[in-house]
């Protein structure tokens, strides 16, 4: 297997095949933020060339959380367009598709994390779900989409390209 993302850039285009985690504990929701970036964002991140995007999902939870959580089931797939006005992305017309599992609950908010990403270090939150239209978080669904059944595999598009 090659240890690389999937993802790749063509002029102004960018695309990247991601595996997001959706963990859930005591009626919180986990986001990773660092200090560089105004808002949170999912656990999870590019799937490697080769690897599948459970194992991808399951390296990228433990790598950011230092637990290894378990997969419950695929939840989302979702695909997100967008733009970044800054960053590395900046002028890019980005798409991204993501696979998020829904991981079994440990009955605890406890985790080891000690996560670095492109050189920043990352720090776990612990959202309440009925506070997270206070926050900038993203993926923008998982608000509605945990205060609500949701049985079967949804497909979500979002478009906030500016």
């Amino acid at each position: 297997m090659q240890d690389f993302d999937c993802c790749f850039t063509k002029e102004k285009n960018w695309f990247r095949y991601r595996a997001g985690a959706i963990i859930v504990e005591n009626g919180c929701v986990l986001f990773a933020g660092n200090e560089l970036e105004d808002y949170y964002y999912s656990i999870g991140g590019g799937v490697h060339h080769g690897e599948t995007a459970e194992d991808a999902v399951k390296r990228e939870v433990l790598e950011e959380t230092g637990v290894p959580y378990e997969i419950d089931r695929l939840a989302v797939i979702h695909e997100n367009f967008f733009s970044q006005n800054r960053g590395t992305l900046k002028g890019l017309d980005c798409h991204e598709i993501s696979f998020y599992f829904l991981m079994k609950p440990r009955g605890t908010q406890k985790l080891k994390s000690d996560s670095i990403t492109h050189g920043v270090k990352e720090e776990m939150h612990w959202i309440p779900i009925d506070d997270l239209d206070k926050h900038k978080a993203f993926p923008a669904f998982l608000k509605d989409y945990l205060t609500r059944p949701h049985p079967g595999i949804e497909h979500i598009v979002t478009d906030e390209r500016k």
